[in-house]
């Protein structure tokens, strides 16, 4: 899409109203048997298409709202959804905040119920032109956009924020995916002294991948690390920098149920290095923390504070003869211990299907499937784990 964006000519009834009426169609095939739609390119028709596909799940608010514009797909996948971006508005509250990668503009848009104003800070024209129209649209008249990369936005503003928060980008030069702060654009390790001058608290959101202690490493006056995700899927890491000398306390905060604001899980890394933890073999129930517990790394202190046992040191499930109906993950009861051999197991399950799970196990859920021979689905459960003497498979259900 050029500078001029066509807006006028894309917003007009005629279009809007075709574009909601193929949301469904296959764009490629679209493009190929168009060159123009209603006097548009077909390939930009085809990118609101998708757009508004991808938001009606990831940005319900932008979905169903009129004449939004959508930007290429690029721009949708590495923008946060709707409910993490809810999420850390949630965070803070105060007069003004920086988006200093500003992107799409859903964390802008987000941030700017928290706080009275909000400049949203985005170094490609266009974007910033999508995202400036998609703003009024929805009301948020308290944004403000600059065109510019976040180091000369920062380098040259004179107002002290409430707020910074930059998603830096995690692809190298050469389009490798990068996992360190140094490492990242902006580099957010070289600007940490002058955002923390300039701002009260600093929000940074990293990938889900990174190392949590490599990247307290990187930072200073880290007060909190929060670990955000949904359906059992570690959705965003965020690093909030404030001036404190207290040790970072690490927070798991799981969407999934009514949205809810509060940690499921809190800890220090010095509270997980000082735990103890006993370790069992597998008895009534197994325990499976959730993808953000396990990202959170407390092995230790799961057990303890829920009063379990740990299957191996490297295993991350635990065990107990009773059911635990708060732990944050899912809760499988053991119906039985299996054979490794597709004819005992087809012997326990006579329709050949199961969900399998595979934790410090040798083979992975797709090599157990094909050697037992088994189908995915259905309610019932394989797992195939290691404990500390030998390996265990068990044909197990799930109770929560």
């Amino acid at each position: 899409m050029n500078n001029a964006l066509h807006f006028d000519h894309l917003l007009s009834d005629d279009l809007q109203r075709f574009i909601k009426d193929h949301e469904k169609d296959d764009e490629k095939i679209l493009v190929l048997k168009h060159k123009e739609i209603l006097g548009l390119p077909a390939a930009e028709i085809a990118q609101q298409i998708v757009g508004r596909r991808k938001a009606k799940t990831k940005l319900p608010v932008y979905y169903n709202a009129n004449k939004i514009i959508y930007p290429p797909k690029v721009n949708l996948e590495q923008c946060s959804s709707e409910k993490t971006a809810q999420f850390k508005a949630s965070l803070l509250s105060g007069n003004l905040a920086a988006d200093l990668t500003g992107g799409f503009g859903i964390d802008s848009f987000f941030l700017s119920k928290s706080f009275k104003k909000v400049i949203h800070v985005e170094p490609d024209e266009a974007l910033s032109q999508i995202t400036k129209h998609n703003h009024r649209t929805l009301d948020a008249n308290n944004i403000e956009h600059q065109c510019g990369t976040a180091e000369s936005f920062i380098n040259t503003h004179k107002d002290h924020f409430d707020l910074l928060y930059i998603d830096p980008s995690r692809r190298s030069n050469a389009n490798r995916k990068v996992f360190k702060f140094s490492d990242c654009g902006p580099n957010v390790v070289n600007l940490l002294p002058l955002l923390i001058k300039k701002s009260n608290s600093i929000l940074i959101k990293a990938s889900p991948l990174i190392d949590i202690k490599q990247g307290l490493s990187e930072l200073d006056s880290v007060s909190k690390v929060l670990i955000v995700g949904f359906d059992n899927e570690c959705k965003e890491v965020l690093f909030l920098i404030a001036n404190t000398k207290k040790e970072t306390v690490i927070e798991v905060f799981d969407l999934s149920e009514d949205d809810k604001k509060s940690a499921s899980f809190s800890f220090t890394l010095s509270e997980e290095h000082q735990s103890k933890v006993s370790f069992d073999e597998p008895s009534t129930f197994l325990y499976e923390p959730t993808a953000m517990m396990l990202k959170a790394g407390a092995f230790k202190l799961t057990a303890n504070k829920f009063n379990l046992k740990k299957i191996a040191p490297n295993t991350h499930l635990y065990t107990a003869d009773k059911m635990i109906s708060n732990f944050p993950g899912r809760v499988f009861k053991i119906e039985s211990f299996l054979k490794s051999d597709s004819k005992s197991v087809h012997e326990v399950l006579e329709e050949g299907q199961a969900n399998i799970i595979s934790r410090n196990y040798p083979l992975s859920p797709s090599q157990l499937k094909k050697k037992l021979k088994l189908k995915d689905g259905g309610d019932q459960f394989v797992i195939g784990f290691s404990g500390r003497n030998k390996k265990y498979l068990v044909h197990a259900s799930r109770v929560k």
